[in-house]
């Protein structure tokens, strides 16, 4: 074991620039942190000293603080799923399905089935407006609020005084078991409980509960905690793989909670592995296209990054990466598929630089594995014996 615990951050939605098959997805010219960088000259110093404006540009760079490459996604569609199952190692070729028209009848007579419950809504909603447009509709007749974001994902919106928000647990747990039907495929189940007077709705982000499909095979998370080594989850991790392979969750609503929580863990003993998502930059600023915003999460990340950095042990490593794009000027409101940064930091590195292009997500995961000497994932190549 050369590292006694790995930390590994995932910038959700950070991508580099345009994937090899972006066509496929009508991705061409995408560029998340480079376009946001174009159109907001951002004061990231912190970030620069990791490599990770380089990743734009792969050129060599001998002043880092930090190993950087970029990676290319391999697994089929550009969801979050998808992105953190290639990550860990995990291959999947058949994508989630979005339902940006809409859902359809059967979907929709199902959820009435299962829950006692009229529909209202089943549009593509991607700043929540939806709540404050059928919430006093939702509010008066008890039914339950449909709706989907452009991601693989089917919401349920009701206010607490209507739909207590544990029954709504319930309605999207029986929600979940409908939808698995393969010809679905909808990745996550989201319980969006609100509140507020007509007018002033507001979601209660705090008791937000994802509803994600279990993995479809076993992991390297499933593999550390059989080998007696810890997982910690931060953030929408437990979510993303349904708390599979993960012995410790942590909850966090944005970035700023998700990093505090992060910095008291490095203070734990702990060996093993602890994930966090930052998913503000997807969620809050990706799909509702706020370049501004974007940059100025970034810079706040920037400010955090020398805390993050001071706080590891000689034998810990620091992986920061992405799980796909989503660039704010690009058109729609969609992920983009592009590549995604990955940078490595120890403070025990002599002689940091650029790596060679990563042909997939995975080769983290095995990095990871490898580190641990656990089972190899069933994708990926480890550069471990790359860092010196």
């Amino acid at each position: 074991m050369k590292f006694k615990r790995i930390f590994l951050m995932v910038l959700d939605s950070m991508g580099v620039g345009e994937a090899s098959d972006a066509l496929k997805y009508d991705d061409i010219g995408a560029n998340t942190l480079g376009h946001v960088i174009e159109k907001d000259d951002l004061f990231i110093p912190n970030l620069k000293k990791i490599g990770f404006v380089d990743t734009l540009t792969m050129t060599n760079n001998t002043e880092v603080e930090a190993y950087y490459t970029i990676a290319e996604p391999n697994n089929a569609g550009k969801d979050s799923l998808n992105g953190h199952y290639e990550i860990i190692g995990l291959k999947n070729d058949i994508p989630f399905k979005t339902y940006n028209q809409g859902f359809i009848y059967d979907i929709l007579n199902g959820i009435e089935e299962v829950t006692g419950r009229n529909v209202i809504g089943n549009i593509c909603s991607r700043d929540n407006s939806v709540i404050n447009e059928l919430g006093e509709r939702q509010y008066n007749y008890g039914a339950l609020i449909v709706y989907t974001s452009t991601d693989s994902d089917i919401q349920i919106a009701a206010h607490e005084d209507s739909i207590p928000i544990p029954v709504l647990y319930e309605y999207c747990e029986r929600i979940r078991a409908l939808i698995l039907k393969e010809n679905w495929r909808i990745a996550r189940v989201i319980a969006r409980p609100f509140n507020g007077t007509n007018g002033h709705y507001k979601l209660i982000n705090v008791a937000r509960k994802d509803y994600a499909v279990k993995p479809p095979k076993r992991t390297i998370l499933n593999s550390l905690i059989e080998n007696n080594y810890n997982v910690i989850g931060i953030g929408k991790i437990n979510d993303i793989f349904d708390g599979q392979g993960i012995n410790k969750q942590i909850k966090a609503t944005n970035n700023t909670e998700a990093i505090n929580k992060l910095t008291d863990i490095i203070d734990k003993n702990f060996t093993g592995l602890c994930m966090v998502n930052l998913s503000d930059f997807d969620s809050l600023y990706g799909h509702t296209r706020d370049v501004e915003g974007y940059g100025r999460a970034i810079e706040e990340l920037d400010v955090d990054i020398p805390i993050i950095l001071n706080k590891l042990d000689l034998d810990d490593l620091l992986i920061i990466t992405a799980d796909h794009g989503n660039d704010p000027t690009f058109k729609g409101n969609d992920h983009t598929r592009e590549n995604v940064p990955v940078l490595i930091y120890s403070r025990n590195f002599k002689n940091p630089k650029k790596l060679d292009k990563l042909s997939t997500l995975a080769d983290i995961g095995a990095t990871i594995a490898d580190n641990f000497d656990i089972e190899s994932p069933e994708i990926g190549t480890s550069f471990l014996d790359k860092l010196e």
